[in-house]
């Protein structure tokens, strides 16, 4: 087992690199309007080419790891994910950065389903939702670190240089995935808990068009498609890019405080996701404790973006609850999974995958658009600043998204913890 979880680390580590790059914007608001003399809709357009990467290679990436396998899919994406972040970095204009920042988000799209396939080879199927529910902590703390560590970074350091190191660790880890990482245990001399590898699927455009078309005839896979979207839309698109300026220009915190609470919003997130995917086991259910925990999501966020005199520590509380139980959404995959035939759970893990990052994907320039509609000609060291009443209308979209998602929810099949013949 100890064999088993290092493994498994090093997937997990590429996926915290993934969630560090997918974060990072948010404190980076200012640097990166001034670098490359952009609006807030530009700037939501310019973080927001990671996810439409990261979404269209959902698909794909769940039928890769059904037919190549974990190892090769996580070392390809290590090493294009490290030239993206190097280019992103590096380039003196929107276009280069641009590229980059869609070449990170299709490479580090492997890295979570990739590891949902190293844990369903390397693990008992009764540790799966548990073991899932670690890959998204440990994701998590890869967002955890693009804030205030970050935010300390690049106030001591040019931005540049900074992301620049994280593309070179990158491309290290592909190395050590490369050598050490092997798909299953009977590679490494140990008998598994299957009677033998099974053979990989056939790839053809065939093969790909009937996976999609089989997991689309079940209800759950196109809810599940749906429903995580709006929780993490509202995470990701908060504390991934307009939560600190939303907080230093309405509630008059400084950078570093508004980046250390978007980053509780994470924290809880990461505590939460483990302990959720342990008690949906312990349980023998997914929907009751996912429809509890989206209702929470809801009320929290509704205080979040719409009570204006929230103190620091009010804020504080309800981002740790918030970001706590926006962790439900970790039940999807083993939900999702067991709704469908065990031949086909990587693409449909890939589907919801694509779902759950539909969320900020639209969210993110939405939101930017709005402001930048409300824009009132303030600016600040060359940058714009937005009023409140442009961030509550930016906010709606949020809102209105989380609201479905627990409505959808109740339309759901359980599946008590059982997987579909």
């Amino acid at each position: 087992m100890t064999l088993a979880w290092f493994i498994w680390g090093l997937g997990a580590l590429f996926y915290l690199a993934g969630f560090f790059q997918r974060v990072a914007p948010g404190v980076m608001t200012q640097e990166l309007m001034q670098a490359f003399n952009i609006s807030a809709s530009g700037l939501g357009h310019l973080s927001a080419l990671y996810f439409y990467a990261y979404v269209t290679m959902q698909i794909p990436t769940g039928i890769l790891a059904d037919t190549l396998g974990p190892r090769k899919l996580l070392t390809s994406g290590c090493v294009v994910a490290g030239i993206g972040t190097l280019l992103f970095a590096l380039s003196p204009g929107l276009i280069g950065a641009g590229f980059g920042r869609l070449l990170i988000g299709g490479s580090v799209a492997v890295a979570f389903v990739g590891l949902l396939k190293l844990s369903s080879s390397w693990f008992p199927k009764r540790f799966y939702a548990f073991v899932a529910g670690n890959a998204l902590s440990i994701g998590l703390i890869g967002a955890i670190t693009a804030g205030p560590p970050l935010r300390f970074l690049m106030d001591t350091f040019n931005w540049r240089w900074v992301i620049c190191t994280t593309g070179i660790l990158t491309l290290i880890l592909g190395a050590l995935i490369w050598f050490i990482v092997r798909d299953w245990p009977q590679e490494k001399g140990y008998p598994g808990f299957t009677n033998k590898i099974p053979p990989p699927a056939p790839l053809s455009l065939n093969s790909i068009w009937q996976s999609i078309i089989e997991v689309l005839k079940f209800k759950n896979t196109w809810l599940l498609f749906v429903i995580p979207g709006g929780i993490v839309g509202c995470t990701l698109t908060f504390s991934g890019l307009w939560g600190v300026p939303y907080l230093t220009t309405h509630h008059g915190l400084t950078q570093g405080k508004a980046a250390t609470l978007t980053s509780c919003l994470l924290i809880g997130w990461a505590i939460g996701a483990p302990i959720f995917g342990w008690l949906s086991d312990k349980m023998g259910k997914r929907k009751p404790l996912y429809i509890a925990g989206s209702i929470v999501v809801a009320l929290g966020w509704s205080l979040i973006l719409f009570r204006e005199s929230l103190s620091f520590y009010q804020l504080l509380v309800i981002l740790c609850i918030t970001g706590f139980f926006s962790a439900c959404i970790i039940i999807s995959f083993a939900f999702v999974a067991e709704s469908v035939p065990k031949n086909l759970s990587g693409t449909v893990s890939g589907l919801t995958n694509m779902g759950v990052m539909m969320g900020p994907t639209l969210l993110q320039p939405i939101v930017g658009k709005i402001l930048d509609n409300h824009w009132s000609g303030q600016m600040l060291n060359g940058v714009r600043t937005y009023s409140l009443d442009a961030y509550e209308y930016g906010f709606i979209p949020m809102m209105g998204w989380a609201i479905i998602s627990v409505v959808l929810l109740f339309f759901t099949k359980e599946t008590n913890c059982r997987q579909m013949d």
